[in-house]
């Protein structure tokens, strides 16, 4: 014959079952399943001024006009829905979850007035006198005075951030940044290019040789803006920072209009 349980028995039982309920979600989110991340995110880009050393005030005091620079990334799939804009707002990266699956898509504002404020900031420390205009494309025409015209390109610019390994302080994270400016400097009235080159660059977090990276891949940073941020800093000042660059325009006598 089955005994009977009192009502104090049933609300017990109840109670060790909502306990160990608890107890499994508990592991279950320490073990790494807590919620993900939202499925968008807007993160800022800056320049950060002189955080790229070597190259302030090495430049004659010339007027260079920065046109506004050209978003001209070109992607493997340009249809791949990582890559598509977010109510105008250029993608910029993804957040990876440990088996390499996008579950965050990273946006910011357009590029181009970001980069040319940038490069203007790039430019005073290097020594020049920036000034800028809407125009994307040089016209052969000198309109405000200037020495020097720079035209770029921005043809990279991504950010990655993936989950690591979990550890007893929790989840790790390893964030890479890329990116490239195309740039151009021409001398009014004149057409052909007077210097081009390519500045490519990149930043892990944490960094290659940081004892973080060595241990358990904890990351710095928490946004993965402040990694492209990076990334965009060391692209623009080493557009300034070329020695090529930089020798031309300090032998650069009697030819200029302004000069």
């Amino acid at each position: 014959m089955k005994a009977k349980l009192s009502g104090r028995a049933v609300v017990a039982g109840a109670a060790r079952s909502l306990a160990l309920a608890a107890a499994i979600v508990g592991c279950a989110t320490l073990g790494g399943n807590a919620p993900g991340p939202p499925p968008t995110t807007m993160q800022t880009i800056d320049y950060y001024p002189h955080l790229v050393k070597g190259y302030q005030n090495s430049y004659p005091a010339r007027r260079v006009l920065i046109l506004m620079p050209m978003d001209d990334r070109a992607f493997k799939d340009p249809a791949e829905r990582d890559h598509e804009p977010l109510n105008g707002n250029p993608a910029i990266g993804t957040t990876l979850d440990q088996n390499a699956e996008v579950i965050q898509r990273i946006f910011a504002a357009p590029l181009a007035p970001v980069v040319q404020k940038a490069l203007e900031q790039a430019a005073e420390e290097a020594g020049l006198v920036p000034l800028n205009s809407d125009q994307t494309v040089y016209a052969a025409v000198a309109k405000l005075g200037e020495d020097y015209v720079l035209e770029t390109r921005i043809v990279r610019c991504w950010v990655q951030k993936q989950r690591g390994p979990n550890t007893r302080y929790g989840p790790t994270w390893l964030t890479s940044a890329h990116f490239t400016i195309d740039a151009t400097l021409y001398k009014p009235p004149f057409h052909a290019a007077f210097w081009s080159g390519r500045s490519p660059a990149g930043y892990e977090d944490p960094p290659l040789t940081s004892s973080a990276r060595m241990d358990n891949e904890t990351g710095i940073y928490d946004e993965p803006g402040q990694v492209l941020s990076i990334a965009l800093t060391r692209s623009v000042a080493g557009v300034f920072k070329d020695a090529t660059l930089r020798e031309l325009i300090s032998a650069d006598r009697g030819l200029m209009p302004n000069g």
